[in-house]
């Protein structure tokens, strides 16, 4: 008779997501993950295969599930200029509550991991693509209405916003002070003017 899973295996992950996301990979030892996800570890080793795996999946979650559907409804929902600003809210918004400064669990991965491991690397740098591109046709569609400068490079002024991102995200977690997140923001929407 076949081995039946006992455990939600998408509650599981999202479960492992959070302890990976809050703690990093090498700080999240296999004991971390029994206790966050409730699932004993043969378990866990039988449907994952290690904790690297467990991890990239993890990942893959997140970027498909958190990165990838905030971009798609940020898009939807919101003018040019405001679903911009409503991504750099969204992880501003963190530090209001405390403990909650875990950042993107992208780049926390790029920091930790994506210098030594060449699949993490193609896996941070297409969420980057994307995310850039986000802001290429955000920036295109506020320049096509008036709402930005025609004038300004839309591809420079993508790649500019995109390390502002990067570097706010590096602040969360290292100076999470809300003067110095908001002057990203809004340094990125004035050079769209």
């Amino acid at each position: 008779m076949p081995w039946e899973k006992r455990f939600d295996v998408g509650e599981t992950l999202t479960r492992a997501m959070h302890a990976f996301w809050t703690r990093g990979y090498e700080a999240t030892s296999m004991q971390d993950l029994v206790a966050a996800t409730g699932v004993n570890r043969a378990s866990l080793y039988a449907t994952y295969g290690d904790k690297r795996e467990l991890f990239l999946a993890a990942l893959r979650k997140y970027d498909g599930e958190v990165r990838g559907q905030t971009l798609q409804e940020l898009a939807r929902v919101h003018a040019p200029a405001d679903a911009i600003g409503a991504l750099f809210d969204k992880f501003i918004a963190q530090t209001a509550v405390p403990g909650q400064n875990w950042g993107c669990f992208l780049i926390n991965t790029a920091l930790e991991l994506a210098a030594h491991d060449a699949e993490i690397a193609e896996l941070v740098n297409a969420a980057q693509d994307d995310i850039e591109a986000f802001f290429l046709a955000m920036i295109r569609k506020g320049q096509a209405s008036g709402a930005f400068n025609r004038e300004r490079d839309a591809a420079l002024l993508a790649h500019q916003a995109l390390a502002s991102l990067l570097g706010m995200l590096v602040m969360i977690r290292s100076r999470p002070e809300r003067k110095y997140l908001d002057a990203v923001r809004d340094g990125v929407l004035r050079s769209l003017g």
